[in-house]
C-alpha cells in the first residue's frame, strides 16, 4: 500500500536526516478518506461535496484516485487535522496535485494550512489560516498561483505574478519556505519562482522612508525644457479646424421654407495646423531631478522569523467553482525538499504519460464519432433531398400526361 494518509507527530526521537512527514494523503484506501476529512456545513445548500474518483482519464485508475469537486456553482469547504507542529528552524514544504479535467472556466484550486483547532464543520472563507497556496483561474485574465501568508493577522499576497497551468492534465504544485526567510514555488518539480520573503511580500514597512522634515525647495527648477521666449506664432497660423465642403452642392429638391436654410457639410481643413506651441529649448536654470532625502524608518523592525508558524495543525480546501470537476491528490506536508520531489516523481511522475495517452485516445475517438455523426446527418439530408426530388419528378410526369390527354380531346 502507498502509505495512505500518514499523520505523524514530531517524534521525540528522530534519526538524523530522516524527514518529518506531518501529513500525507494519497486517497488509496477507498471510503476511509471520509473518516479523516470533514465537510463544512457552513454554506448549507450552497455547499458542494467531494467524491473519490480518478476522473474520466488517468494513468492508473487506482493510483490516480483523488477527491473531486462534484457540483457546479458551489462552495467547497473540506479540512483534515493532524498532530500540531512548528516549523521553527526547519524547512516547510506543502505539495499537492491538481487536475482540472473539466476545462475549468472560473474557480480555485488552492490549499490552506490551518492552525490547530480548526472546526471542520464550521470552516469557511473567513476561518483563520497560515498559508494559502495553489492555482486560481477565472476567464482569460486570471491564471495565477496564489501564495498568501498570514502575518500578525493580515493575509499578505505576493507581489510576483506566478502563472499556473490551465490545461486538463494533472500538475503538482510545491511551496518551499526556508528558515532563512526565502521561498520557492515549483510546478511539476520545476522551479517557477522564488526569492526573499521580505522582498516579495509586505510583511514589514519600508526600511527607509522620505525625511518628513524636508521638502523640495520652492525655487528648485526641475524642468529640462522650457518655452523659447523669442519664438512667436506666425501670422498665418490661425486656421479653422473645419471648413464648409467646397464641393458640396445644394440638393435640387431642397426647400428653404420647409427644410430651412441650406448649409454645406463641414470637412477637415487641410490648412489647419493645430494648436500653436512655442519651440522648446534647454532650461538654463535646470537643477536636475530633486531627490527626497531618506532616513531610517522608525517603524521598521527586522524579523528573522517571517517564515515561522508555531502551531500548524490542519490542512484543507476553501473553494468556489463555477464548473466542478477538479481532482486533488497526493497531499503532502513535510520538512524535506528531496522527499517531496521523490514523492512527486513516484506518484504524478509515473502516471503522467499514461494519463496523456488515455486523454489523447479519448479525444481521437470523440473526433471520429463526431465525423461519423456529421457524415450520417449529411447522408440523411441527401437522401431526403433525393426523395423530394423524385416525388417532384413524378408529379411533373403526371401533369404532362393530363395535359396530353386534354390536347387529344
Amino acid at each position: 500500500m502507498k502509505g495512505v494518509a500518514v499523520f505523524l507527530a514530531l517524534a521525540s526521537v528522530v534519526l538524523a536526516g530522516e524527514p518529518s512527514v506531518h501529513f500525507k494523503d494519497q486517497f488509496d484506501d477507498g471510503a476511509a478518506w471520509e473518516d479523516r476529512w470533514v465537510h463544512s456545513t457552513f454554506k448549507g445548500s450552497e455547499a458542494g461535496k467531494f467524491k473519490l474518483t480518478a476522473g474520466k482519464f488517468y494513468g492508473d485508475e487506482e493510483a490516480d484516485k483523488g477527491i473531486q469537486t462534484s457540483t457546479d456553482a458551489r462552495f467547497y469547504h473540506l479540512s483534515a487535522q493532524f498532530e500540531p507542529f512548528s516549523n521553527e528552524g526547519k524547512t516547510l514544504v506543502v505539495q499537492f496535485s491538481v487536475k482540472h479535467e473539466q476545462k475549468i472556466d472560473c474557480g480555485g484550486g488552492y490549499i490552506k494550512l490551518f492552525p490547530t483547532g480548526i472546526d471542520g464543520k464550521k470552516m469557511n472563507g473567513d476561518s483563520k489560516y497560515f498559508i494559502m497556496f495553489g492555482p486560481d483561474i477565472c476567464g482569460s485574465s486570471t491564471k495565477k498561483v496564489h501564495v498568501i501568508f498570514n502575518y500578525k493577522g493580515n493575509n499578505l499576497l505576493t507581489k510576483k505574478d506566478i502563472t499556473c497551468k490551465d490545461d486538463e492534465f494533472t500538475h503538482v504544485y510545491t511551496l518551499i519556505v526556508r528558515p532563512d526567510n526565502t521561498y520557492e514555488v515549483k510546478i511539476d518539480n520545476e522551479r517557477v519562482e522564488g526569492g526573499d520573503l521580505e522582498a516579495d511580500w509586505d510583511f514589514l514597512p519600508e526600511k527607509r522612508i522620505n525625511d518628513p522634515e524636508i521638502s523640495k525647495p520652492g525655487d528648485w527648477d526641475d524642468r529640462k525644457k522650457i518655452d523659447d521666449a523669442e519664438d512667436t506664432k506666425p501670422e498665418d497660423w490661425e486656421k479653422p479646424e473645419h471648413i464648409p465642403d467646397p464641393d458640396a452642392e445644394k440638393p435640387e429638391d431642397w426647400d428653404d421654407e420647409v427644410d430651412g436654410e441650406w448649409e454645406p457639410p463641414m470637412v477637415d481643413n487641410p490648412d489647419y495646423k493645430g494648436e500653436w506651441k512655442p519651440r522648446q529649448i534647454d532650461n538654463p536654470a535646470y537643477k536636475g531631478e530633486w531627490v527626497h532625502p531618506q532616513i531610517d524608518n522608525p517603524e521598521y523592525s527586522a524579523d528573522d522569523k517571517l517564515y515561522q508558524f508555531s502551531d500548524i495543525g490542519g490542512v484543507g480546501f476553501d473553494l468556489w467553482q463555477v464548473k466542478a470537476g477538479t481532482i486533488f491528490d497526493n497531499i503532502l506536508v513535510t520538512d524535506d525538499v528531496s522527499y517531496a520531489k521523490t514523492f512527486a516523481e513516484d506518484t504524478w511522475g509515473k502516471t503522467k504519460a499514461a494519463e496523456k495517452a488515455m486523454k489523447d485516445k479519448q479525444d481521437e475517438e470523440e473526433r471520429k464519432a463526431r465525423e461519423a455523426e456529421d457524415a450520417a446527418k449529411k447522408e440523411s439530408g441527401d437522401s431526403e433531398e433525393d426523395k423530394e426530388g423524385g416525388e417532384e419528378e413524378e408529379e411533373g410526369e403526371e401533369e404532362e400526361e393530363e395535359t396530353s390527354e386534354k390536347d387529344e380531346l
